[in-house]
């Protein structure tokens, strides 16, 4: 196991166009190893065994014809099976006398009466009768010849019997001529298999290369970068992968600068109205009554912003980190609605806008109470600081059967199609408006978070020059259901 983890380790500290050059120079040389054991070590052994194993079969198929074939038919099935597998066939009967002989065979020991066929028939009887396998030296031509004998008919009283014989031939030769071409093609091959190995792993290896370094700049902050995919599909999905995180991280930066010159432009106008209004009082209207209280409403008011802003970053934080839990409670959504609505009343008649709402049918709600008070607030505050000219604000409840939509509509100027997705994030601002906005910049993202705390759907439809509808679903029941139980 050790081992392993040792080579592991090493391979994994080796560049990969070194990997797959070696793995495929081994695969090349794994491959010869093979053909060399087959082809010359094995190569007379493998002869031999397919040699006996023809010869077995040809006699079960030529008994086979003995006992279900005419004579003439016998005749020609003999012929066929000794030319197609080069054997030479005598059949005798039980006296020695030969029925039936097809020589094929390079030499025959049999029809050259070197030994007679009584002195076989003898040995097969000796053998109890079973099939004798002889290997004996044939004279003709001093090569090693194999020699099978077995009963034709029954044992105990057979009708004859059969005698088979095939030269091996010697492969010895055939096997020095084999390895001199072997060794000729395995240079040439293992020449080729280096150099090729190598082309095909530089290949490979160069867009994952090219990847990389591309991945190294991104590291260091460049997000121009440009990652190149072509040459492999798994290439291809990991460079655009890496271009989708680029995009991402270059978004996610420019938030990040956007927010901390946002936060900086809200803190710095309060903090600076505070000490200017402090110094007045100090300097100017301490002993004015009047005018000390104008100047310390207003103090108190940009004090208010201030903690606004700090409550909105804290509770952000703790929804988007997962400390912030629901309270989940029932109430009644059009009265929370109606209630919420009539808060906004002040700055309505100071400020001239109209905030319509439209109700649907009295439902009982089971959610945070509080968080959805500010999911709708932060709604309405958005509609409000985006409205178009005529500073209408449309809040709508429609009843559905898969639960309660709640509807924020302003008359603004709406938001580009492929900018809605950026709508709740932190610290984003839609540029269509035409005042100043009051606000953190973090209400959406905070409508975003709780919404999903809640797993409840949202989202938002808008329409240039017509304006944005905010909505979210909320699951509800009847009233009448909570007055039955």
């Amino acid at each position: 196991m050790k081992l392993i983890k040792k080579v592991r380790s090493v391979f994994g500290r080796i560049p990969l166009k070194f990997s797959i050059w070696l793995y495929f120079l081994g695969f090349t040389i794994l491959v010869f190893v093979l053909l060399w054991l087959f082809q010359i070590l094995f190569l007379e052994k493998f002869y031999s065994q397919t040699k006996l194993k023809n010869v077995e079969m040809a006699s079960n198929a030529i008994i086979a014809s003995y006992n279900s074939d005419t004579s003439s038919e016998f005749s020609e099935k003999l012929a066929k099976i000794a030319s197609e597998n080069d054997l030479c066939i005598e059949v005798s009967d039980r006296f020695g006398r030969s029925l039936y002989t097809k020589e094929y065979s390079v030499s025959c020991i049999i029809h050259g009466r070197e030994n007679s066929i009584y002195e076989y028939q003898k040995r097969i009887a000796d053998n109890g009768n079973k099939p004798i396998w002889l290997k004996v030296n044939n004279p003709r031509n001093n090569c090693s010849t194999v020699l099978y004998g077995c009963v034709l008919g029954s044992q105990d009283n057979p009708n004859g019997y059969l005698l088979i014989n095939t030269t091996l031939v010697p492969v010895g030769s055939t096997v020095t001529i084999i390895k001199r071409q072997l060794m000729i093609i395995t240079i040439i091959l293992l020449i080729f298999a280096f150099f090729i190995s190598l082309y095909m792993a530089r290949r490979i290896a160069r867009p994952i290369d090219s990847i990389t370094e591309a991945a190294e700049s991104l590291a260091k902050g460049n997000f121009d970068t440009k990652f190149d995919g072509r040459g492999y599909l798994e290439v291809k999905k990991l460079a655009e992968t890496l271009t989708y995180a680029e995009e991402e991280l270059s978004r996610v930066d420019t938030m990040q600068r956007d927010l901390i010159a946002n936060v900086s432009h809200d803190l710095r106008t309060p903090l600076t109205m505070l000490k200017a209004y402090a110094e007045m009082i100090r300097d100017l209207s301490g002993d004015n009554p009047v005018k000390r209280n104008e100047h310390l409403e207003i103090i108190i008011n940009e004090t208010d912003r201030l903690s606004l802003m700090v409550n909105d970053i804290l509770d952000l934080s703790k929804l988007e980190s997962g400390k912030q839990k629901l309270s989940p409670s029932e109430f009644r959504i059009r009265e929370k609605l109606g209630e919420i609505i009539g808060r906004f009343k002040g700055i309505s008649e100071k400020m001239g806008y109209n905030i319509h709402f439209e109700p649907d049918e009295e439902k009982i709600v089971n959610c945070d109470v509080v968080k959805i008070e500010q999911v709708i607030y932060n709604l309405i505050n958005n509609a409000i600081n985006y409205t178009g000219e005529d500073k209408q604000v449309y809040v709508r409840q429609i009843n559905k059967p898969e639960g309660i939509v709640i509807e924020v509509r302003d008359t603004g100027d709406g938001i580009e199609e492929e900018k809605i997705r950026l709508i709740f994030d932190k610290y984003y601002r839609s540029e269509n408006h035409k005042r100043e906005v009051v606000g953190t910049g973090l209400g959406l993202s905070i409508v975003k978070a709780v919404l999903k705390l809640h797993n409840y759907d949202y989202g938002v439809r808008s329409k240039l020059g017509e304006g944005s509808v905010f909505w979210f679903r909320i699951s509800a029941r009847d009233v009448s259901d909570v007055k039955d139980e």
